[in-house]
């Protein structure tokens, strides 16, 4: 977690042995802990080595290193991603940034069929920010890698000047084994599947952009913000024919659904009866003339399997705590535009889902 001495270990080697002895004195962050000296390990060793304390980190070498080995006894390939997070507020309903950096790179590596193991942590930190502050976003994210099942096993600090960030930006990168069997892409959506996510969408969204209190307004919306691997390992043993999964984070998952369509040359439609929205969502986006398909979610996914596992897949999704209110919400169209996605409205007509076009939240992630 520092500049010069980013954490790593040999998982191949005994547990380390060093003493952890540094003890961070301030009360607040300074650049002297994005220096590279004493109060940058004191920094990494008091907040967060202790929090995330494990045989891959504690040995502070330049580098995670892992047998080749025990990679492959999972999986037959490596699954890699990153992801940055610039959330404003950084504390929201239902999580915080800490959490959301666990879940977004997690569910990244999931969706492709991964088994999520290791993660990076690299944080860029405000001069000023109340240490304590700090320490609850990474008790946080220790928490949530917890129950990913994943360790996070090296990363990098930096301070910067007031003003040059806001309070906090996080980069987490994932590490993770695909098994041979897990074949899922965007191109692979053939007419007749059914289109299925595994709940209430645009919570995310709505929890933000109330939190943010802009509006003044009261709601009890929460962000859906959750590690969704396992869900999604029992959708694949259920349905073993399932197309494509893809976490519906920026843009919605009007986004998502026009990425399939477009990659596999196919017509979706949605029906908007089926549609799953909370009322407050739904009432939320009519006040701001905001689309609820547009929305980001951060613990919601768009899965694509074949007609004849529709049932399957529903009933594992509904059986996980992350599913309970799964629905299928459209069908990939024999016939009609290629690369088009439309809506069946309630009022009996139609209407085309475009991908979003420029920002309709910024900062929501």
């Amino acid at each position: 977690m520092s500049e010069a001495h980013a954490t790593a270990a040999d998982t191949g080697t005994p547990e380390s042995t060093r003493v952890r002895h540094g003890k961070l004195v301030s009360q607040v962050i300074t650049l002297a802990h994005g220096g590279g000296g004493k109060a940058m390990r004191d920094l990494i060793d008091d907040v967060f080595i202790s929090a995330f304390d494990n045989p891959a980190l504690n040995t502070l070498e330049d580098q995670a290193r892992f047998q080749l080995s025990d990679l492959a006894r999972l999986g037959d390939r490596l699954a890699l991603t990153t992801d940055s997070y610039v959330i404003d507020p950084v504390f929201f309903p239902g999580g915080d940034i800490g959490k959301l950096s666990i879940c977004g790179t997690v569910n990244d590596l999931a969706v492709g069929g991964a088994t999520p193991l290791y993660l990076t942590c690299g944080m860029i930190i405000e001069e000023g920010m109340p240490v304590e502050t700090l320490r609850k976003i990474v008790a946080s994210m220790a928490s949530t890698a917890r129950q990913a099942g994943v360790q996070i096993v090296t990363g990098d600090t930096k301070v910067v000047e007031r003003g040059s960030c806001d309070k906090i930006f996080i980069n987490t990168a994932g590490v993770g084994v695909i098994k041979q069997d897990y074949q899922l892409g965007a191109h692979l959506a053939q007419p007749g599947d059914v289109i299925l996510v595994n709940g209430f969408l645009g919570d995310h969204g709505a929890a933000i952009l109330n939190a943010r209190g802009d509006m003044n307004l009261s709601s009890p919306v929460e962000s859906d913000c959750a590690p969704l691997q396992g869900l999604i390992q029992a959708v694949l043993t259920a349905a073993p024919g399932t197309r494509f999964i893809r976490d519906a984070t920026r843009g919605g998952i009007a986004s998502v659904l026009n990425e399939i369509a477009q990659s596999s040359k196919v017509a979706i439609e949605i029906e908007e009866s089926r549609t799953p929205l909370r009322k407050e969502v739904k009432g939320f986006c009519e006040i701001l003339g905001l689309d609820p398909l547009y929305l980001a979610n951060e613990g919601k996914i768009v899965v694509v399997v074949p007609e004849a596992e529709q049932d399957a897949a529903l009933s594992a999704m509904r059986a996980h705590e992350f599913g309970e209110e799964a629905t299928s919400i459209g069908q990939v169209l024999t016939g009609g535009v290629a690369g088009r996605v439309h809506m069946q409205t309630g009022f009996g007509g139609k209407r085309i889902v475009d991908m979003l076009v420029g920002e309709q939240l910024p900062r929501i992630c």
